[in-house]
């Protein structure tokens, strides 16, 4: 057995010493020394201490932590992912079984016949032979053969083809892994989006009920000068025409309400008809995740990981191709026992049979296939290359673009600020010169309209800030790290593989 033991470690120190194909190195990707958005921005609420785990939790909102929360238990996207992954990871096990021996038993009862022998028949109570004197007949014979047998098939992976195929399939495996982590971020943001785009609408509710409330007084006011007759009719129609006009806009309001509400069902997992948020308010501050340095992107984004792995899917392919194109080297046995009755005696020593084999084979011809197999699986590297580098382009343009989105948007959210509050005191005075009789209605509609269009502003500046922040952190990846991601060890020790050098 130690001999044994020997020679089979000594052939798989063989098998590993050979693997054709390129081994892979991570090719480089165009990463700036600094956010070009960076320069003379600083957030407004500064974020530096937070853990980016739960992520969302910097927005202080306990409505939106629950329903993050359950992201993981019922969004369907994600489960789909995770299906995903374990498949993946069930394809990394079964390249990995043909590097072993396949082993298989089979047992056989087969009965046979044919051919006639002549039979002589002595008289009665002689005995009856062959070749004899006496009455010729014709006898047919028939005879039951038992096989017990086990059958053993080893393809010596002499070239790396199998290690290579598990190399990819490995990698295919931390791809998936990464798309999992990708699929979470995206419904998290998503929901995060459709949340506060939610609570902009219970916002907008709100102001426009305000608005109406506001309206119904300049009605009455109008009404009661009506009546007295210092104003014509026609100034009455026209509050009433605004008041209805504007009510109209808070009913409709709902209908946006309610298909995002809608959406964060579907998020959670859950059917719309079983979801209902209270009427809540929207958050006045804006809190920002300040972004490291770029390189640091290469690594907090899922995307670009999974980007990556996919390079080294593809590379390991290469090599598996390469490997076809050497000779191909089987090793088969069997062992077992084959024999006529009694069945108690089959595993006797003279009914035993074996057999030991060495089988090579060399593609010759084959119409350029292996060869064009070689290409396509350089040509697919190659796509994977520049894809990895398009994803890292556009995840610093997204952060780009988010950092820039939010440094406007502050500084528009002040200039509005300021343009709210002159419309609002324009319209205090319009309203008191109308009262006073110095002015005609319409320039107290107009005062009031001008209010009202710079309120709305006010909050969809509000109502983008807050998106953009989400964009933010989902431009640099969330919470996750590829510390997150299973590492190539991780994926061995999942499935149970050998360490055999790739």
């Amino acid at each position: 057995m130690k001999r044994i033991a020997v020679s089979s470690a000594g052939l798989l120190t063989l098998l590993i010493a050979c693997t054709v194909g390129p081994d892979y190195r991570r090719p480089s990707a165009p990463v700036p020394t600094a956010y070009k958005e960076l320069a003379g921005w600083k957030p407004a609420t500064p974020m530096d201490g937070i853990e980016r785990g739960p992520w969302w939790s910097i927005y202080h909102d306990a409505t939106l932590d629950a329903l993050e929360r359950q992201i993981d238990i019922g969004n369907q996207t994600l489960a789909a992912a995770y299906a995903n992954y374990m498949q993946a990871n069930a394809l990394v096990q079964e390249a990995q079984a043909q590097l072993f021996p396949f082993l298989t038993a089979s047992a056989s009862d087969i009965r046979s016949g044919g051919g006639n022998q002549a039979v002589v028949v002595q008289p009665t109570g002689a005995g009856t032979g062959v070749g004899l004197t006496g009455k010729n007949t014709k006898k047919t014979f028939a005879v039951t053969f038992y096989t017990v047998q086990g059958q053993a098939n080893w393809v010596l992976d002499i070239w790396g083809e199998i290690r290579r195929t598990i190399e990819s399939r490995a990698a295919g495996a931390q791809f998936s892994a990464a798309q999992v982590a990708n699929a979470r971020l995206a419904a998290q943001a998503e929901l995060a989006i459709a949340y506060f785009n939610l609570r902009a609408a219970d916002a907008l509710q709100d102001l426009l009920n305000q608005t109406v409330d506001t309206y119904r007084q300049a009605l009455r006011i109008t009404e009661n000068e009506y009546k007295a007759g210092y104003v014509s009719r026609l100034d009455v129609e026209t509050a009433l025409t605004e008041l209805r006009s504007t009510e109209a806009q808070a009913v409709a309001v709902a209908q946006q309400r309610a298909q995002f509400e809608h959406a964060i069902a579907v998020l959670i997992g859950k059917p719309p008809a079983e979801l209902s948020l209270a009427h809540g308010q929207l958050a006045s501050v804006v809190p920002v995740v300040p972004p490291d340095v770029p390189s640091s992107l290469l690594e907090r984004r899922p995307d670009i990981a999974a980007a990556e792995r996919q390079m080294q899917e593809a590379n390991a392919l290469v090599g598996a191709s390469i490997a076809a194109l050497y000779p191909n080297i089987t090793l088969t046995g069997s062992y077992g026992y084959t024999g006529i009755p009694p069945l108690a005696q089959l595993f006797a020593l003279r009914n035993e049979i074996w057999s030991l084999g060495v089988n090579g084979t060399q593609p010759i011809f084959e119409g350029g296939l292996l060869v064009a197999q070689v290409a396509a699986n350089r040509a697919a590297y190659l796509a994977a290359v520049a894809n990895y580098r398009q994803t890292v382009l556009t995840a610093f343009q997204q952060v780009e673009d988010a950092l820039v989105a939010l440094r406007v948007l502050e500084q528009e959210a002040k200039i509005q600020q300021e343009a709210v509050a002159a419309a609002q005191r324009n319209y205090q005075l319009a309203l008191n010169e109308y009262k006073a009789g110095t002015v005609i209605y319409t320039t107290v509609l107009t005062d009031q309209q001008l209010l009202l269009s710079n309120q709305v502003t006010l909050l969809t500046i509000q109502q983008n800030r807050l998106l953009e922040s989400v964009a933010l952190i989902e431009a640099l990846g969330g919470g996750w790290t590829v510390a997150d991601m299973p590492s190539i060890q991780d994926v061995r020790r999942q499935n149970g593989l050998l360490n055999i050098g790739w």
